[in-house]
């Protein structure tokens, strides 16, 4: 089959392979432009809001007619509703420190009797401060002999810094405020010099440093629990980079990180690159399921023979929800069968239910949802474009089947891992105000720090 294309006062004859493969990437660019107004104009959520059944939309109500009705009179008693009360201020948290002022009336008159005491509660900050704790170490004298004298004195107490002179509460306060409140080391000392007090911002960096080493250890047993896990969730987040080789530009360097759902505990680790190596060597003696996203990094580790690997089942359903425009009547119906699994695992939660329960509630609801959507899958797959939108998301969804359903397997699999890009957030954030690390080092360390 061949068909004709008008160019000017030209005609062209293609065939059909061709036409479709013009189609295709006609659809791609498509798809490809809905995208970046999206980034740029659109909203960010995804949120699908399945259709009630049976009910009507504001334009389908029926037409009523205009048919004169029997009247009834009808009495009846009720209850008088209570007047309007103004609203309760909330109650002020009792562990908070009260400081008390007493206001007599003036011109109090001689000869009046206390009878009782208002008592009004004002919630008030006072801004936090720095100050300087001074050791005084006394130092003895002792005299054993005319000819030998020793001086006793006690021991400096343990600080963070060897030598220096920044106190722990100062150090986890800069810690805190760069990475938990996403406050650059340029403007923390814009905030201390509010207070009077000057504190270089090198001087800042070195005090980060030093923090870190202390870390270390804590990072390192964090590091061997959470990979003596048998589940794991695992993604990767970029982080610009200042280095000597690229002046004027930074490099795109990697947090990967790994979250063990049961115990809650989360492990960043920076790689200068997103290829293999970094999964490669941190994943080296783990053993057990790994749940990503279907980032071919992870496909042939050296230690794969050791990993069975799940899928995200949020990934595949973002792909239709970004095909709504290339195809709302499949994304909307692909979406509906998302909206069902999801709905069983919210059911779940709501009940609490053990990981025992989770594993037979799936089975006996989530199962028949799967083959359901399997087979859906597979009969559009040949009758949409392969590079348009709807196609990639239902090519990628069959790629990725055995790791997207193997979560129906045991109750303490996720459906997803969300719970990994929630714990990613902070770095988004951060990556906002601070822009970069200053080097590959700074950026392994704010990888502990997280």
């Amino acid at each position: 089959m061949y068909f004709c294309l008008m160019a000017s006062t030209e005609t062209v004859t293609i065939s059909k392979a061709e036409y479709d493969s013009i189609l295709g990437q006609i659809a791609l660019l498509k798809h490809q432009y809905a995208e970046l107004q999206r980034l740029i104009f659109g909203a960010k959520s995804e949120r699908f809001i399945a259709p009630i059944p049976n009910q009507p939309t504001l334009f389908e109500l029926p037409e009523t007619e205009n048919v004169e009705k029997p009247k009834e009179e009808i009495t009846y008693t009720r209850t008088k509703p209570e007047d309007k009360k103004h609203p309760l201020r909330l109650e002020l948290p009792a562990h908070l420190p009260r400081k008390t002022e007493i206001i007599e009336p003036e011109n109090l008159p001689e000869g009046a009797i206390k009878i009782g005491v208002i008592k009004t509660e004002i919630l008030d900050y006072t801004p936090a401060s720095a100050y300087v704790r001074e050791i005084l170490r006394i130092k003895y004298i002792i005299s054993q002999s005319d000819e030998k004298t020793q001086i006793i004195t006690a021991a400096l107490p343990s600080l963070p810094i060897p030598k220096g002179n920044a106190g722990a509460g100062l150090l986890a306060h800069i810690l805190v405020s760069k990475f938990v409140d996403h406050l650059p080391f340029y403007r923390q000392v814009q905030m201390f010099k509010r207070q009077k007090l000057t504190i270089p911002e090198s001087t800042m960096g070195g005090w980060f440093n030093a923090s870190c080493r202390l870390l270390e250890p804590l990072y390192n047993e964090l590091k061997n629990r959470v990979i003596s896990s048998d589940y794991l969730m695992a993604d990767e987040t970029p982080i610009p980079v200042q280095t000597l080789d690229k002046p004027g530009a930074t490099h795109k360097g990697y947090h990967w990180v790994y979250y063990d759902p049961v115990i809650k505990m989360v492990l960043f680790d920076y790689q200068k690159t997103r290829s293999r190596e970094g999964p490669d060597q941190l994943l080296k003696n783990f053993a057990g399921f790994l749940q990503t996203d279907g980032y071919t990094a992870y496909n042939n580790l050296r230690n794969g023979a050791n990993i069975i690997q799940l899928g995200c089942m949020a990934h595949a359903r973002r792909k239709f929800e970004h095909a709504k425009d290339n195809d709302p009547v499949l994304s909307k119906e692909a979406l509906l069968l998302f909206h069902r699994l999801y709905e069983i695992e919210r059911d779940a939660r709501e009940q609490k239910l053990s990981h025992d329960e989770i594993k037979a509630l799936r089975h006996e609801q989530s199962l028949p949802v799967l083959k359901e959507m399997e087979v859906w899958l597979n009969k559009n797959l040949n009758h949409v474009l392969p590079k348009s939108a709807i196609g990639q998301a239902i090519a990628y969804t069959l790629s990725l089947w055995p790791r997207l359903i193997r979560y129906i397997d045991e109750g303490r699999f996720s459906i997803d891992n969300n719970l990994i890009e929630n714990s990613i957030r902070p770095v988004a954030l951060g990556r906002k105000n601070y822009m970069f690390a200053g080097s590959h080092d700074a950026a392994q360390q704010a990888a502990i720090v997280y």
